[in-house]
């Protein structure tokens, strides 16, 4: 950051912060957020805080920093374990970009160094209890909620809004995805019956959790959270997409999805197992827009560029994943 927009960061903390003499110490961009950026920011009297902003490019159905700052506020007052939010900025002359401060909280969110950890979060079993648990709280919040009305009104299927919101996202792409058509065609045709929404977090996996040796520190990047079945958390932390080669674990490739469901509550494992079929899809459409980006021309990134790379994989769960549950 240069410095005449640190002087006006400096100034804009000063009045927010209520301390006339706040200064920025330190400064530093920190690793991951293809989507957001997140800095460091050591301030006077040894506070530590993170800023979090835009990148300079993002995702149509990513919530703005206002929004994801409100999703903050509503979780911390429900007990979930996420970094208490300071600041709201929504004037972009500050730092060029709307933005906002949250506490800096300890631990590593690192997804390759959390599946290998036989210690984060207390240990595999009671890491995933842990996170059943967060993500039941994260489940209390429910519609109608003033401060969350720009999530919209709630689905009255939640199931089949989420396959008709696929369709339309592959219906945008330039090359025609067969095989993400077939497993949402499946999934058109076994939909379960619909269940009353609740908040969903919509990116609770391995790499948005952080994780000390004694639990879960904090629960990261709420920027697609929506009104939605409170299975679909699970199936996405299930999904063998997000265990980072730790295939035998099933949440998360963390813990043993047993665990999981015990620190939830009551689960409906078939729910959940529709649910992470259509993680599988979502996340081949959403490579396949973040390959975009960098094919643009937008924001030229060698991140988004291999996360396209993924999409034939993804292909191949979808085809095994179909055959296993016709089979069944």
């Amino acid at each position: 950051m240069d410095e005449a927009r640190r002087a006006r960061l400096t100034a804009w903390l000063r009045a927010a912060s209520g301390d006339p003499a706040l200064v920025i110490e330190k400064m530093a961009l920190l690793s991951g957020g293809a989507i957001q950026q997140n800095w460091a920011v050591d301030v006077s009297d040894g506070r530590a805080w993170v800023l979090r902003t835009d990148n300079a490019a993002t995702l149509a159905v990513s919530h703005g920093r206002a929004q994801e700052f409100a999703l903050l506020r509503a979780a911390f007052a429900a007990g979930v374990t996420v970094p208490e939010p300071l600041f709201l900025c929504e004037d972009a002359a500050v730092t060029g970009a709307p933005f906002f401060v949250m506490r800096r909280v300890a631990g590593t969110a690192a997804a390759h160094r959390v599946v290998r950890s036989e210690t984060l979060g207390g240990g595999r079993e009671a890491c995933v209890r842990a996170l059943g648990r967060e993500l039941a709280r994260i489940h209390t919040i429910r519609p109608p909620r003033s401060d969350l009305a720009f999530l919209g009104e709630p689905p009255v299927d939640a199931c089949r809004a989420f396959v008709a919101d696929q369709r339309a996202a592959l219906d945008r792409q330039r090359t025609p995805r067969p095989v993400l058509e077939w497993g949402l065609r499946h999934l058109e045709r076994t939909a379960p019956p619909p269940v009353p929404v609740t908040l969903c977090h919509n990116d609770f996996r391995t790499g948005n959790i952080m994780l000390d040796e004694q639990g879960v520190t904090a629960v990261l990047d709420w920027e697609f959270s929506l009104w939605g079945d409170p299975h679909a958390d699970l199936g996405w932390l299930c999904a063998k997409c997000w265990r980072f080669g730790s295939d035998a674990q099933e949440a998360g490739g963390i813990g043993p999805r047993a665990a999981l469901y015990e620190g939830y509550g009551d689960v409906d494992d078939a729910r959940v197992r529709w649910w992470e079929l259509g993680a599988h899809i979502r996340w081949a459409s959403i490579a396949v827009d973040q390959a975009e980006r960098h094919i643009s021309g937008v924001e030229r990134n060698l991140e988004l560029a291999l996360t396209g790379h993924m999409v034939p994989g993804l292909e191949w769960e979808i085809l095994r994943m179909v055959e296993v549950r016709d089979a069944a």
